[in-house]
């Protein structure tokens, strides 16, 4: 596809007017969809109809039966047609594969448009990351709406990530034709005090017409009415029942996420309620894990599950078509009507959503969940070579302190967290972590700062008999190391360096898992079967050596536990960051005797 060229392409007048003599029936069509169910996401109906196709464009929704004119019929045996579906906010890098494997895992499925934030390649490999993220969606079966990284890095000040983009920056991305916005802004606290960067950069967006997109966690009353009136339009990092009606209120649009499951219900809950579907309700992945990808697909799971939670089929159709075309500003996208792209999947039921053709411009691009060609591989060079750290020590996973005693500053709970303070023992210069505390470390690997872990202690986490350590840590994306003692973190931090990034999983001196991510310490270039099964076998490992307790104390939890824009204290490689407050300790000791 070609994202410059649309969604003009249409108005071709050559195209055009072989179009409508298809629809007026003096001319045949390229391709004709016979014997199908359209979801007309409109009126909420299904309906018999079949579908002419003219070049990317579809020419005619007609009777069942009173066509065959076509250079190629596509017998549809009574399958439900719906629109591609788009999904409104997602980050390739969180699948750990290229954008081509991607493509390839997520179309034959139905997902023919996704709105791809690439600020995990922006925080390591900065514009030229970005700039290869466009690239790489050239000519892919997937449409890819590329946006401008708002957040590089997430927290100015209380962390460094390998690039520093100001409103400069995102002026000149926003230049370029294939990006479609600013990406999520999650710099909140920003946004709401004016902060002069941050007021820029939407500043830039604003001028240049396109959309700024929201990272709204937990705002509500004054706080969610300056984020909005700020500029900003969007929003996925819903909460709860609540908060998905009140950002409804304040006008933002909704990008309703699979990736927190237990918050679905909730959320159908409250729809359900309504009595309708808001216009501004759209759905995304925002993060799908390789395992997932490969056994459960992308948007079309999102889909699924709401359904099978009691969304009613054609509202989750409508969410994931005609809403995120509306969002997106694309007319020609989201609907099955004369005139219209012809992005359309042939789905087997409304239940379990098992695309068997897929059309993406008029082709067929996949049929029974393969790809009919192979999507075009980009040179992957560029994303090397970013792991600028040297091995670190054991001594470096410890928290140096003087005296017998001390008094710790703790990073308390996963996700929602607090401050916390543990009073400790001093043993030979060194704090010993308290029963019921966990080990976390962050060292800077993109080489603009000292390397040297910043160590700190968490409540909450477990009891961990070993060490994980990972490259994939929103959204600084630095070395993050858990466990429950110094040596397993050593070894663990030192795996995943000699890989050149990724994750590793230790237990008792001894690496258990480790999955190499070579591409900025995110990605791996291998097939998607090969990167699911390490990550499972690295996700089952690390289940060894802590017990997880759902929803919050989660296996994920790990790669957000840095994510210093969300409020309350965060490890980075500064120390312990609070972004509401400013305060950012680079030792947690606070007092010793």
């Amino acid at each position: 596809m070609n994202a410059i060229q649309e969604p003009n392409d249409l108005n071709d007048a050559g195209l055009r007017a072989r179009a409508v003599a298809a629809a007026r029936g003096d001319a045949g069509f390229d391709v004709l969809v016979a014997g199908g169910t359209v979801v007309d996401v409109v009126t909420g109906e299904c309906r018999a109809a079949d579908i002419g196709i003219v070049g990317a464009m579809i020419a005619s929704v007609h009777a069942p039966g009173s066509r065959r004119d076509a250079g190629t019929v596509i017998e549809a045996a009574g399958a439900y047609l719906s629109p591609g579906l788009i999904d409104t906010h997602m980050h390739v890098e969180s699948s750990m594969v290229t954008p081509a494997v991607y493509a390839s895992a997520v179309v034959p499925r139905g997902v023919t448009t996704v709105v791809w934030d690439p600020h995990e390649f922006g925080n390591v490999s900065g514009i030229d990351g970005v700039q290869w993220a466009v690239d790489a969606t050239r000519g892919l079966p997937l449409r890819a709406v590329v946006l401008a990284p708002s957040c590089v890095p997430s927290a100015p000040r209380l962390e460094l990530a390998g690039a520093d983009f100001d409103a400069a920056a995102i002026a000149e991305m926003l230049s370029w034709p294939e990006v479609g916005g600013i990406a999520e802004v999650m710099n909140m606290r920003g946004i709401i005090d004016g902060d002069p960067r941050m007021s820029a950069i939407v500043e830039a967006g604003l001028k240049s017409g396109k959309p700024v997109n929201g990272h709204a966690r937990g705002l509500v009353d004054a706080d969610l009415q300056a984020f909005v009136t700020a500029g900003v339009s969007s929003d996925h990092e819903l909460v709860s029942g609540e908060d998905l009606i009140a950002k409804l209120r304040a006008g933002l649009s909704i990008e309703l996420r699979g990736s927190h499951d237990h918050l679905l219900p909730d959320f159908v809950r409250v729809l359900d309620a309504l009595g309708h579907l808001p216009q501004t309700v759209t759905l995304c992945t925002d993060d799908v894990f390789p395992d997932d990808l490969h056994r459960d697909g992308g948007l079309d799971d999102v889909v699924r599950r709401l359904v099978r939670y009691g969304l009613k089929a054609e509202w989750a159709l409508q969410a994931a078509t005609l809403n995120a075309a509306r969002r997106l500003g694309r007319a020609d996208l989201g609907m099955i009507a004369p005139g219209r792209r012809a992005d359309i999947v042939l789905f087997e039921d409304l239940g379990d959503f098992r695309a068997l053709h897929v059309l993406a411009n008029g082709r067929l691009v996949a049929s029974g969940g393969t790809m009919l060609q192979a999507a075009a591989v980009a040179d992957v060079s560029p994303l090397g070579g970013t792991m600028k750290i040297e091995r670190l020590k054991e001594d470096d996973f410890r928290i140096p302190a003087c005296g017998s005693t001390a008094r710790v500053a703790t990073v308390n709970r996963p996700r929602f967290t607090q401050w916390g303070e543990v009073t400790a023992v001093v043993s030979n210069g060194y704090v010993v972590p308290p029963e019921g505390t966990t080990l976390i470390a962050v060292a800077h690997r993109h080489g603009r700062a000292d390397s040297r872990p910043r160590v700190g202690l968490l409540e909450g986490w477990g009891t961990w008999l070993g060490a994980f350590a990972t490259t994939v840590s929103h959204d600084s994306h630095n070395l993050t190391v858990f466990g429950g003692n110094p040596r397993d973190m050593m070894v663990a931090a030192n795996a995943v360096i000699e890989a050149g990034g990724g994750m590793a999983v230790v237990s008792e001196g001894r690496v258990e898992a480790l999955l190499p991510l070579p591409l900025c310490g995110l990605v791996s270039d291998a097939p998607l079967a090969d990167v699911a099964a390490g990550f499972a076998a690295l996700r089952e490992a690390a289940g060894r050596i802590v017990e997880w307790q759902p929803p919050y104390l989660v296996f994920k939890a790990c790669f957000g536990a840095t994510l210093a824009c969300n409020a309350g204290p965060h490890q980075t490689d500064r120390g312990i960051a609070d972004v509401g407050t400013g305060r950012l300790l680079e030792s947690p000791v606070l007092e010793t005797d």
